[in-house]
């Protein structure tokens, strides 16, 4: 019998997946237990409204991160510090902070693991910081830190 999983369950298969199970299983487990519905045509009708709803979602949500990403293109984020001799900066400028500031000059709410920092920066200057906005959709901030 086909059904169509409402729940991932361990060793059968994902959420809003169409699977072969046996009737019994299905009868008296997957279906008083709410996991799974039958694969009949209204569900099935249900499910590619469901994944066309959850696709448009996604192009819009791509769409936005592509917009954030060519704006930050033309972005330069100005963060002043403390710093001691030879441009060293006591503590350091974390993506935490690159965050915070970009909301507070730019308006522009990023959240800060999204920002590709390998290490904290330790110097005065000016860096270009890796922003992955999106899957696919990666940006370029300019950061520059001064004393």
């Amino acid at each position: 019998m086909k059904v169509i999983l409402l729940d991932n369950i361990k060793g059968v298969g994902k959420k809003d997946e169409i699977i072969n199970a046996n009737d019994g299983y299905a009868r008296n487990f997957l279906f008083p237990k709410k996991l799974a519905v039958e694969a009949n045509a209204e569900n099935l009708s249900k499910l590619k409204n469901k994944q066309d709803s959850v696709q448009h979602k996604r192009n819009v949500e791509k769409e936005k991160a592509e917009d954030i990403a060519n704006k930050m293109k033309d972005i330069v984020v100005t963060i002043k510090v403390k710093a001691g001799e030879n441009g060293r900066i006591f503590g350091g400028v974390t993506s935490k902070e690159i965050s915070e500031n970009l909301k507070q000059q730019f308006k522009i709410d990023i959240d800060k693991k999204k920002i590709a920092l390998s290490e904290t920066i330790k110097n005065l200057g000016t860096f270009n910081v890796p922003v992955k906005l999106f899957e696919g959709v990666t940006g370029e901030l300019k950061v520059h830190v001064i004393d």
